[in-house]
């Protein structure tokens, strides 16, 4: 039988889902007495002990149909594709307030559940080209331009073309594109991820394995501190690890990025992105070989002019100011309430484009719906504890990661919880839809202890940890918790694995990893009641298994000696 927490919960999920915006309001009200009633029978129950049926009950309390009733509303049209400073980014942080205020948990920030993230979004007017050689390169389709300066406008004109090969400086890799060249004035031109991928060379940065210094953000970044005028990445399927449709769509419309006193004056005026045919043609007006030029860059450090082509385009931006949150949530530790183990996802998503013909909501049901369910599921899991674990369980749900992981990145800079009380941070983004498996992958493996801890868990469900499947993508720098990993806190990001559990399941993995592949950052990407849940329930499990482990050993979890973050 469901606990009482448990059965608000359901109560509020099934009303939730079919209920008006006026309707919603009136459920929040009239439960929250029931709530005040639950966290006090959660309270009063804590100097009951935890046994081991206790903790494998909470553990299975996990399950996919709870999971399904959340991603549903979470990724409905009526919210909007949950982008922040929206409706949707209301509906979602009262639907989070609501869950958790049920399941018995106080607010993480003080008294409130948010924490606020000022953020300005930058719109460029699609109406603008590229020139290049004396001719128009067009938005979206050719190329895809913007300026992180609060600026209204923003331009270059006749700026000089030199290619830096990957854009990298980095000293600990003997490796300098820019050595010797300076670029004031010029706009540089760079590949795509870094030299490691291309070569495949084990000794070479990582080999496969994508470092900090093949993200876009890096790139830009560093050109900026160069002194370039402007950034312009060559787009690859394969290096970028997606097509250019997810350039297309992610990079244009509204820009979000932080308030700052110097309005981000200090980037280059103009940074976006072009497709491989117009590097090429690009290559071949300059009287070079685009794939020599490959070549040499991956060799070593290297720049080359790009003779006299220049390029021109202003760029108009629509400037908003606004305020966005995190969200944050905490069960007490009945022991260490000071030491916290916190456990991160994404709310945000794209939005609404309405100059989009069809569909115009980017609902986001995947990336990452799924894993801010999962935050609920997991929540939900230690509340049915008859004992608070003995550290402090907190939920964090940050905005716009979809912009560059902003709302982690402010969380860094602004942590509600210090990194000497924050014991491991436990990440979800877009959880495993494509059935059981074998093992679990991890992104980033062998760089802490978190590994060891999540084998344990593993083994106990017939699994084994394997590393992550496609390390070039650079996944450890594509999601929250790298904030925390920069903070010194060891971080995890795992899920789903490449070994089905069995024949059936295998043959579904390969029709909907297609789906999943085709609708990444895509309308499409919506809920199914064909996806197969039963692997991310496994994973949630995983997650809840690894964090309740973290909090009743007394080791906090260490970073390994070979890895590039460390506690500071």
């Amino acid at each position: 039988m469901a606990s009482l927490p448990q059965k608000l919960v359901l109560i509020n999920r099934t009303s939730y889902t079919n209920a008006t915006l006026k309707q919603k309001r009136l459920i929040m009200e009239r439960y929250f007495s029931m709530t005040v009633i639950a966290s006090a029978m959660l309270v009063g129950c804590a100097s009951t002990s935890n046994t081991s049926n206790d903790v494998a009950n909470a553990y299975q309390s996990i399950n996919s149909q709870q999971l399904a009733e959340h991603i549903k509303v979470l990724a409905s049209d009526e919210f909007g594709g949950r982008a922040p400073s929206s409706k949707g980014e209301e509906l979602t942080l009262a639907y989070l307030t609501d869950q958790f205020k049920a399941l018995g948990f106080q607010p993480g920030n003080g008294d409130s559940f948010l924490q606020e993230v000022p953020l300005v979004s930058l719109e460029a007017d699609s109406n603008m080209v590229l020139t290049i050689g004396g001719k128009d390169y067009q938005y979206k389709k050719d190329m895809v331009m913007g300026s992180s300066r609060i600026s209204a406008k923003q331009s270059i004109k006749d700026s000089e073309l030199v290619f830096v090969g990957y854009g990298v400086n980095a000293p600990e890799y003997n490796w300098n594109d820019y050595e010797g060249l300076d670029v004031e004035g010029k706009t540089v031109v760079m590949l795509v991820n870094d030299p490691g991928f291309a070569t495949k060379n084990p000794d070479l940065f990582t080999g496969d394995a994508m470092t900090y210094y093949g993200r876009w953000t890096y790139k830009y970044e560093e050109a900026s501190r160069q002194g370039a005028a402007g950034a312009i990445i060559i787009h690859e399927t394969a290096p970028a690890s997606y097509p250019w449709s997810v350039v297309e769509n992610s990079w244009s419309g509204e820009q979000f990025g932080f308030q700052k006193e110097n309005n981000n004056m200090d980037r280059v005026a103009v940074e976006g992105w072009v497709t491989t045919d117009v590097a090429k043609e690009l290559v071949t007006k300059a009287g070079l070989d685009f794939d020599t030029m490959k070549a040499n860059a991956a060799k070593g450090a290297y720049h080359v002019d790009m003779g006299d082509l220049t390029a021109s385009v202003e760029v108009n931006n629509t400037i908003k100011k606004s305020i966005s949150y995190n969200f944050i949530a905490t069960l007490p530790g009945s022991e260490k309430p000071d030491e916290h183990i916190i456990y991160s996802a994404h709310w945000d998503h794209l939005g609404t484009d309405k100059t989009r013909k069809g569909d115009q909501i980017y609902n986001g049901a995947h990336d990452n719906a799924t894993g801010t369910a999962g935050l609920i599921e997991v929540a939900e899991a230690f509340a049915t504890l008859p004992q608070h674990p003995r550290r402090s369980m907190t939920f964090l749900a940050v905005t716009a990661e979809e912009q560059g992981l902003l709302g982690s990145k402010y969380y860094a800079a602004n942590p509600v919880i210090p990194a000497s009380q924050t014991v491991a941070n436990i990440n979800m983004d877009s959880l495993n839809l494509l059935g059981k498996v074998k093992d679990i992958s991890v992104v980033g493996i062998g760089k802490s202890e978190m590994d060891s801890l999540l084998e344990t868990a593993a083994k106990a469900q017939g699994r084994t940890v394997s590393g992550d499947p496609k390390p070039s993508s650079g996944g450890y720098y594509r999601s929250d918790h790298f904030a925390f990993a920069n903070m010194g806190v060891p971080a995890m990001y795992a899920g789903g694995g490449s070994e089905a559990l069995n024949e059936e399941t295998a043959n579904y993995r390969k029709r909907m990893s297609l789906v999943l592949r085709g609708c990444y950052h895509q309308p499409c990407d919506r809920y199914r009641d064909e996806w197969d849940l039963s692997g991310a329930i496994q994973d949630l499990q995983l997650f809840y298994q690894v964090g309740f482990d973290i909090s009743e050993r007394e080791e906090w979890p260490k970073w390994n000696a070979n890895s590039e973050f460390q506690r500071k």
